[in-house]
């Protein structure tokens, strides 16, 4: 999920080329689940998953989805509903789904998000109904959370596959929270602290991928090969929401 001041967390050297992935039969959305009981077919139509995206901030999450939209990988990429304030240069819909705290409320008594969790004091969560929606339809879903946002899908999705983004140094991960520009210099020493606390639960997590400057697609190119590993899995992850 993009948002303009969360664009500034990755240098200008990224390519912009529209070349397309080209996607092995294990990638392929829309197909319908299998006979349990036919190896064959299990094999051949792997099930779609649930995948997030986590790491600290400042890591380069944004820029890693955004990159996965741009190069046109058939996923579901989550839109997280929010109440904070729309940032200059934001969508609803798309960054996120800008809601009113009453609208939020409302969606918490009909339990209808997956997940939830005041972040720098203001309500995130993912509505339920589009995670469902996208698997019906087979299409991986992608979610891109915070660490405490994925550890509570862990909970309540055991089988989700979590992939911890990491930078190549410390030094390298204060020097794109400072580029940012968006914060005090009391709320930027929160998020350095914040972030070196959110390294320390790497551990929870089934993957790690380092995230370099100017290393963009190959980030997104081990994340590629991580689902595609996944989709052959003789044990399949299922979910339920």
């Amino acid at each position: 999920m993009a948002t303009t001041t969360e664009n500034n967390d990755w240098p200008p050297c990224v390519g912009k080329g529209e070349e397309q992935f080209a996607l092995p039969a294990a990638l392929q959305p829309g197909r319908q689940d299998p006979p349990a009981d036919d190896p064959f077919a299990l094999a051949a139509q792997p099930q779609p998953l649930v995948v997030v995206i986590s790491g600290p901030s400042g890591v380069g999450k944004d820029a890693t989805v955004r990159r996965m939209k741009e190069l046109g990988l058939p996923f579901h990429f989550v839109v997280t509903a929010t109440t904070r304030p729309r940032r200059p240069g934001e969508v609803d819909g798309v960054d996120y789904h800008f809601l009113t705290h009453q609208q939020f409320q409302e969606l918490l008594e009909q339990d209808e998000l997956l997940e939830h969790a005041i972040v720098y004091g203001e309500h995130k969560g993912i509505p339920k109904e589009q995670v469902r929606r996208a698997l019906a339809s087979g299409l991986d879903v992608i979610m891109r959370l915070d660490v405490q946002g994925a550890a509570t899908i862990r909970k309540l999705m055991p089988d989700a596959v979590l992939i911890f983004l990491v930078p190549s140094s410390e030094e390298e991960l204060v020097r794109r929270l400072e580029q940012r520009k968006t914060e005090t210099p009391e709320g930027l020493a929160t998020r350095i602290a914040t972030a070196r606390q959110e390294m320390e639960r790497i551990h929870e997590f089934d993957y790690v991928v380092v995230n370099s400057d100017c290393h963009l697609d190959e980030t997104v190119e081990q994340i590629r090969a991580i689902i595609i590993a996944e989709k052959c899995r003789v044990r399949k992850r299922r979910f339920q929401i």
